[in-house]
């Protein structure tokens, strides 16, 4: 690692950074260090708490943050680009100090400051808490594409809810998942920065008033956003974005009623409850939950982020002194005709709906220029169109958000108008282009009639926007043949495909800084920004002594997360063994449940032929189950009861260990997917719309056993299907198999080890105090298997015996390994970035380096200008 970013430095000094040895002084550091321990935090080395000096750590960090986050806004001011706007109600962001370090190029620097001082800096990293405010893939993918988009030198901001509680800290207490609110921001945030001056009101409830042909939102009840700011550094370009999380806060005034009544301390009180819109994060994945308070966040965060965007719009430059945008009046006349500065809002303006919880900003921006800007509906709508685009995530129905019309009506009155006069004009263009196809205008509705009215916040997304992605091929692919092919069929030009990716500095140069050195020692450090020239490993695959390098590797992050597991479970495994891992959300989809059949199974081969030749597994699960999925939370405590008897079993012994990963976070996948033999990625084909786990440990040199599902497919298309492990059926064989009528009680009834495992598991053998307590769970497969598990059953486990056989010639294992590696390149975040920057922003990326602070920034313009 160190010789990755000590090349880094010298490349970053050849471009002239002038003074990057300044900040890189050890010496300065350690000054740094003391000086934020004593008048930061008051305190001294005689009574410090570790979690002191990692306070004084991250601020001497932010230190070297500031001054390129002022100069990058500054550059954004003065060259006035397309700002891209990403909304986006979850961000799993996970630790903050070891990825600054490391875009920063400061890594060495502090690493050898804090030795001096006689610290360990991996101990400091381990006290900061991850920053969880989000469920799982789409946080995920959030952060990666923040980290993406500054590296890619694009001016792009993240919007999103600063919630006190993020994702619950999951304990595991007599195998049952238990949940704890994870009070991220108990003693502070040392990375945030509060902007009181940039509050903004945001109404609820209240009605409307007509004044001739205009609306006016009266008497609604008020609360505050605050925003909070945290830097993202880009990597090695002085480029640091923003990421502005709001905050609800109660106006000043009290209820003056109340005060005079004296109930003062309920007129306090009281203000909790306003307070309470960014209170804590729904922990829900894939599965929509129609509260109030949820549709009050939607809500809460897209207005005060168009205020915001309207703010800075109107203030900002075309690269001159004079402010031409202080409102929405016309420009002068130019060659081309007297434009409006609204009618170019998209020329500067691109905002990224993250799923369809943002759906609310069409309806918002159109109340704004119509109500407040007092533009006609239809320029309103054109301008709301061209600026805004979205991405969809799932093709699960339950994970569809339709909100019931009853709650918009007290909640927001003025956006349920303006919805349903979206749809009217949309339903007039469908009646024209399909003139007495009733049944397609049902089926495209925005306003979806039935028991309940609800409203279709993904029609609404499509209708509101000029750009519709799928986040894999497969996804996008499905998406135009089924759940949105109506939409496809009308407007097939918006629909686009935006394959997800992940940052390979978090997920390779921070998480796996060995593999990254041996990397470099092959291809140079420009494979960091530029992942494709991965592809260049390709002719080491016969190597032997590379093979044996990326072995060594491998084997000593199994040895390092082995130590781990034993430090803080005290459960002891063998590195030797193959480190098989599959963690995410804990969903029936995800088929955890086919992974413990497979345990089973082996459990069985093993109790019947106790001297069988057996390639020894570590098994280990992680996830979180959303509080209120009765069945996902089954699945865990299946998995342990599992657990602890396979792991008890002397018969068993040391083969086959069951672990289950708790509390699985950012943090926590830093250190398994690096230790990862093998990958699970088994969802059923057709549900997981793209995945960025795999990547990951595709990324790391895990192999994969999974369906042709998600990010997948294009997987085993770089790679080769030799080098990943494919079983299953495909889409259109599950399709197929439910039209004909599928039937799991024969697919229990032929395969003998199938009848088995279940017939343990629902006999009681697991959970002797409980016989009956899996019969839920087996009873569902058996009657009502939505997920074809038991279809995919025979073939999963004739592909997993293939995997046992690989994995004992190591050899042929690291050489596909090194493959899987090779083939990662397109799997970068960066990728996606400039995809979307390109073809759905209209933006290009920039290589352009920022002069850092202590630069005259105009040195770096000439440079530029120049070359």
């Amino acid at each position: 690692m160190a010789s990755v970013l000590q090349s880094d430095h010298e490349k970053r000094k050849q471009i002239s950074v002038r003074g990057i040895a300044q900040v890189e002084n050890v010496t300065n550091f350690k000054k740094a260090f003391n000086r934020h321990l004593h008048f930061t935090l008051v305190k001294d080395r005689n009574v410090a708490t570790p979690r002191d000096y990692f306070f004084a750590l991250a601020h001497t960090v932010r230190d070297n943050l500031v001054g390129r986050w002022i100069r990058t806004q500054q550059y954004y001011y003065e060259k006035d680009p397309k700002r891209i706007y990403y909304l986006s109600l979850e961000y799993y962001m996970g630790r903050a100090l070891c990825n600054t370090m490391i875009n920063l190029g400061i890594q060495g620097a502090c690493d050898e400051a804090m030795y001096q001082v006689g610290l360990d800096i991996e101990e400091l990293q381990e006290i900061e808490e991850d920053a969880g405010l989000g469920n799982g893939g789409l946080g995920r993918l959030a952060a990666c594409f923040l980290d993406s988009m500054a590296t890619l030198g694009l001016a792009a901001y993240g919007y999103g809810i600063r919630y006190d509680y993020g994702i619950f800290t999951q304990k595991i207490q007599d195998g049952w998942q238990t949940e704890w609110p994870d009070d991220w921001l108990q003693y502070g945030n040392p990375w945030e920065k509060s902007r009181p001056e940039f509050m903004i009101p945001i109404k609820f409830y209240g009605h409307l008033e007509r004044e001739g042909d205009k609306y006016k939102w009266v008497n609604c009840q008020m609360v505050y956003a605050m925003p909070y700011d945290s830097p993202i550094p880009g990597y090695g370009n002085n480029t640091v974005n923003t990421m502005r999380l709001w905050s609800a806060k109660a106006p000043k005034n009290f209820d003056l009623k109340f005060f005079n009544d004296g109930e003062y301390i309920q007129a306090v009180c009281d203000r909790n409850l306003a307070e309470n819109i960014s209170r804590v994060l729904y922990p829900n994945d894939n599965m929509f939950e129609g509260k109030e308070l949820r549709l009050k966040q939607e809500y809460f965060m897209v207005a005060a982020t168009l205020q915001d965007i309207i703010r800075r719009y109107k203030s900002s430059k075309f690269g001159c002194r004079d402010p031409v945008r202080t409102n929405f009046e016309a420009f002068p006349e130019k060659e081309e005709g007297i434009c409006s500065p609204l009618e170019q809002l998209h020329e500067k303006v691109a905002i990224q709906l993250n799923d369809t919880h943002p759906a609310l900003a069409i309806p918002e921006l159109m109340r704004i220029l119509v109500d407040i800007e007092e533009m006609p509906w239809d320029k309103a709508f054109e301008i709301t169109q061209r600026a805004c685009a979205y991405t969809n995530h799932t093709l699960l129905p339950e994970a569809l958000e339709r909100w019931p019309i009853h709650m918009f009506e007290y909640l927001l009155p003025r956006h349920l108008q303006i919805i349903y006069d979206i749809n009217a004009k949309h339903m007039e263009r469908v009646a024209s282009l399909w003139p007495g196809d009733f049944d397609r205008m049902r089926r495209m509705s925005i306003i979806e009639e039935g028991h309940v009215k609800n409203i279709n916040m993904a029609h609404l997304c499509i209708v509101g926007s000029h750009a519709v992605n799928g986040v894999a091929a497969i996804h996008s692919s499905l998406l135009q043949k089924g759940l949105f092919k109506d939409f496809f069929e009308m407007d097939p030009h918006k629909f686009q495909n935006k394959t997800n990716g992940i940052t390979p500095r978090r997920w390779l140069l921070l998480c796996n800084p060995n593999l990254a050195d041996l990397i470099a020692e092959k291809l140079g450090e420009t494979w960091v920004t530029k992942l494709d020239e991965l592809r260049g490993l390709e002719k080491y695959a016969n190597d032997q002594k590379f093979l044996l390098a990326v072995a060594k590797v491998k084997q000593e992050n199994k040895m390092k997360f082995a130590q781990y597991l034993e430090s803080t479970t005290g459960m002891r495994i063998d590195p030797s063994a193959m480190f098989d891992v599959q963690v995410k959300r804990i969903h029936e989809y995800k088929r955890q449940l086919l992974n413990i059949l497979h345990i089973v199974t082996m459990y069985n081969r093993m109790k019947r032929n106790p001297n069988m030749d057996f390639t020894p597994r570590v098994v280990m699960i992680g996830g979180k189950a959303a509080p209120g999925y009765h069945m996902a939370k089954q699945l865990i405590k299946l998995y342990n009861n599992v657990g602890r008897v396979v792991n008890n079993d002397p018969i068993v012994g040391n083969r086959l260990k069951v672990v289950f990963l708790e509390n699985y976070r950012v943090s926590l996948a830093e250190k398994v997917i690096p230790a990862a033999d093998l990958s699970e990625q088994i969802s059923t084909a057709g549900t997981e719309a793209s995945g960025t786990g795999n990547m990951k440990f595709m990324l790391n040199g895990a192999l994969t056993i999974g369906t042709l599902d998600g990010a997948n497919v294009e997987m085993a298309e770089e790679m080769g299907n030799d080098n990943i492990f494919i079983f299953g059926m495909t889409v259109d064989e599950v399709d197929e198999l439910v039209k004909k009528g599928y039937k799991p009680r024969e697919y229990y009834e032929k395969n003998e080890e199938l009848r088995q495992a279940l017939d343990l598991i629902r006999g009681g053998f697991f959970s002797p105090e409980k016989p009956d307590l899996f019969h839920d769970v087996v009873d569902a497969l058996l009657n009502h298997d939505r997920f074809c598990l038991l279809a995919d059953y025979g073939a999963y486990i004739e592909c997993q015996d293939k995997v046992s056989e690989l994995y004992k010639d190591p050899m042929a294992w690291t050489k596909k390994s090194v493959m899987n590696i090779a083939a990662s390149g397109k799997f970068s975040s960066d990728r996606t970035i400039e995809q979307y920057a390109r073809e759905i922003w209209g933006v290009e990326p920039s290589d352009f380096v920022i002069p850092p602070p202590y630069e005259d920034p105009c040195r770096g313009n000439e440079e530029a200008a120049a070359k």
